[in-house]
């Protein structure tokens, strides 16, 4: 190849990593996802590093954990001083474009462009192309709505909002490779920010296309979600009816890429945020420790992600960042916490960690670990999850064996036979902890725990 590829990161928001067929769904909801996973890669177990939209975001954006940027929940606007992919991307010589949801202009109390234009400088160095809304939720349902262009104006759009966003993204795409806009002789990076299918939340309920209901009726109810309550047997046929119509529009993507003869020269990226336990968890979606809260769709095509690899260990949102950069042969810095999946790929497993580490906000002042075979979380008793990143005491919340108890139904926190397994456990999630520039901690037993 005689010049760096192009990327697409195709971004959804609050997609279970079981809506897809390569991962398990047994309904035909993403026949183009899953034809990308044979020609490329797809990671089997991926996870974010924080369930909960926009401090996921700004972990993409910069490569840090959310605690050190101060982005640890909704509403805290990136700080105008991180350097972000974007950044980087731009240093190297590629345009950079964005469309969809930002979410991280925004502080709760102080400035607030949800519903109105966001202004240059706090659009994370996406300078050169931007069609956006920082909270779109909140200026779009299902179908219509508006964004804000790279001039501050109201851009406005009619029909199912998935479909009309990626409408944005084909004509940039057209009018780029014509040079009508940008520099077609340079490689362009395109973030494409996606809210389905996370809920309306002025509705309080999932809009996937109209006959979503009827469409996707049929569906095998998920382990997990069986004898639960929450909201899921109302939402569910709309909530794969949103993951269906991204599918849709990855086809249509794909498909204009060939047109343009761009395939080659083309890397895709598709992931999401965070997933979704539908209200059995806790009284929302994420923000929860849990597999249906954080295990996610991950999968790649294009140059240097080809050829129907399944990769098998486990891999964070925080190993994104480096990747994307690596991608364009930019290397990454040392300070992102993550590693580039590049290595994996390779072929190379050699001193890859053995867990993924999650910090949790909103619900909770919460962290944990994932192994293959342990989910341990501990939780901050005395902290207030909106005000409070952190603590120096945790006590001990969650312990599940992955392997006898995959859909985390039993917690054994507080058996006395696993004492040395959460001993173990707890002295690598400290480690990760410290790795994030956190404070080692002092972890409570959870037999010790006068409020459990």
């Amino acid at each position: 190849m005689s010049r760096k590829p192009n990327i697409i990161f195709f971004f959804s928001d609050q997609q279970r990593w079981d809506t897809v067929g390569c991962y398990g769904q047994k309904l035909d909801i993403t026949p183009n996802l899953d034809k990308m996973a044979e020609e490329g890669v797809r990671f089997e177990y991926a996870f974010t590093c924080q369930p909960v939209c926009g401090p996921a975001r700004s972990c993409i954006q910069t490569g840090k954990y959310a605690t050190e940027t101060g982005c640890f929940t909704n509403g805290i606007a990136l700080p105008q001083d991180e350097k972000t992919i974007a950044h980087w991307f731009s240093e190297a010589g590629y345009e950079v474009g964005y469309i969809g949801k930002w979410h991280l202009a925004s502080t709760t109390g102080k400035t607030d462009y949800t519903t109105s234009p966001i202004p240059m400088e706090l659009r994370g160095g996406w300078k050169d192309y931007w069609l956006a809304s920082d909270v779109l939720e909140f200026t779009s349902h299902g179908y219509d709505g508006h964004m804000f262009d790279g001039d501050m104006n109201k851009v406005e759009f009619k029909g199912y909002r998935a479909d009309c966003m990626t409408d944005f993204a084909l004509e940039y795409l057209r009018k780029r490779q014509s040079g009508e806009i940008g520099d077609p002789n340079k490689p362009f990076v395109l973030f494409l920010s996606y809210i389905e299918p996370h809920h309306q939340n002025d509705r309080n309920r999932y809009e996937g296309p109209e006959g979503s209901e009827e469409m996707f009726k049929d569906y095998e109810v998920p382990e997990d979600l069986k004898g639960t309550k929450g909201d899921w047997e109302e939402n569910y046929p709309d909530y794969l009816g949103c993951c269906w119509s991204l599918d849709y529009n990855l086809g249509r993507i794909r498909e204009e890429l060939e047109k343009l003869n761009l395939t080659d020269s083309t890397t895709i990226f598709y992931t999401s945020d965070h997933g979704s336990h539908f209200r059995t968890r806790n009284d929302e979606y994420k923000r929860s420790c849990h597999d249906n809260a954080i295990r996610i769709p991950m999968i790649a095509y294009g140059p240097g992600f080809k050829g129907g690899k399944v990769i098998t260990e486990l891999v964070s949102l925080i190993d994104v960042p480096p990747t994307l950069l690596a991608c364009a042969g930019i290397e990454p810095p040392e300070y992102m916490k993550g590693r580039t999946l590049q290595q994996l790929v390779e072929g190379n497993s050699e001193n890859w960690p053995q867990e993924v580490f999650l910090q949790i906000s909103e619900s909770q002042v919460g962290r944990a670990i994932r192994t293959k075979k342990w989910k341990y979380s501990i939780r901050a008793i005395d902290k207030n999850p909106w005000k409070d990143m952190d603590s120096d005491v945790y006590v001990e919340d969650f312990l599940y064996d992955l392997e006898e108890d995959p859909y985390e139904k039993n917690n054994l926190v507080s058996e006395p036979r696993y004492a040395a397994v959460r001993k173990e456990l707890a002295e690598r999630l400290k480690k990760r902890m410290k790795q994030a520039g956190e404070d080692i901690p002092e972890i409570i037993c959870s037999q010790d725990n006068p409020k459990n």
